[in-house]
């Protein structure tokens, strides 16, 4: 496998993890954590399609043009990329504004559907041979 797809694959594995591990305690942090879990899942799909970008906004252009736009991807998944990103920036940059661990909870489900389709979209398999299992 690419080996950049393999590193973005394990690093939203882990973001996933962690968003999972902070919920209750650091919602703000755990909806980060879920954000970055759905960057680098979708970074990993791009990457084993020959495609990288530099910027956040890049890959969430990319989302909706090539994946949503085009019928591979449901409008719920492309929805759920953006409701993650929208509570990521919530969470690291809201003034006043925080995140409730109900909010995280829900950053979470909408990371998982996004993985989810990242592994069925993806052309070769990402939950395999990285010594770490697949998000659940």
């Amino acid at each position: 496998m690419n080996p950049v797809a393999r590193s973005h694959w394990d690093r939203a594995a882990a973001a996933l993890r962690g968003a999972k591990q902070i919920v209750e305690d650091d919602p703000d942090g755990a909806a980060s954590r879920a954000y970055y879990a759905v960057f680098h899942a979708v970074s990993a799909l791009f990457a084993l399609e020959g495609k990288s970008f530099t910027k956040h906004s890049g890959v969430e252009t990319a989302v909706h043009r090539d994946l949503v736009r085009t019928g591979r991807w449901p409008m719920e998944i492309g929805a759920a990329y953006s409701s993650v990103l929208n509570a990521r920036i919530t969470g690291d940059y809201g003034a006043e504004d925080r995140i409730s661990a109900e909010g995280a909870r829900e950053a979470i489900r909408s990371a998982k559907m996004v993985l989810n389709a990242v592994l069925q979209a993806s052309p070769e398999p990402l939950d395999e041979p990285s010594g770490r299992e697949p998000p659940q």
